[in-house]
């Protein structure tokens, strides 16, 4: 049964993958941050999605939906529109390029994530475990 992006279900699945995947806690076993995914509305999406994800040396910490970006100050934000974050999760777009090209904003130290370009490929195959349900 596929679940639905951006929920506090697919959030909870997509850590629960994270800490399940030796080649995630290889890939991330130096990272340090966490972060905000946060979804900008488009198509039927009419209201931003926010999850956070608190990520440590290769494991999931914690991540939860949040309805107010203030509520915490992770160490990351990446946000764009649904479109390319379902791009990146069907794996035509690889999530490093769309920061290189802009696709993918983001506030937090570039140079961090340019030294570890496979955790975050690691990272979007965990959420390819189990089956996601798009917004339209």
């Amino acid at each position: 049964m596929a679940i639905r992006y951006g929920t506090e279900e697919w959030v909870k699945a997509a850590c629960e993958a994270t800490n399940k995947s030796q080649a995630y806690k290889e890939a991330a076993k130096n990272w340090e941050g966490d972060m905000y995914f946060i979804v900008e509305p488009e198509g039927t999406l009419k209201e931003k999605i926010i999850m956070y994800f608190d990520l440590y040396h290769g494991e999931c910490r914690a991540a939860s939906v949040v309805k107010d970006e203030a509520e915490k100050t992770p160490a990351y934000r990446f946000w764009a529109p649904l479109g390319i974050w379902r791009q990146i999760l069907e794996k035509k777009l690889d999530p490093v390029q769309a920061m290189m090209t802009g696709k993918l904003n983001l506030k937090g130290d570039m140079a961090q994530i340019m030294r570890m370009p496979k955790a975050a490929v690691e990272l979007v195959n965990c959420m390819l475990t189990f089956e996601t349900e798009f917004p339209e």
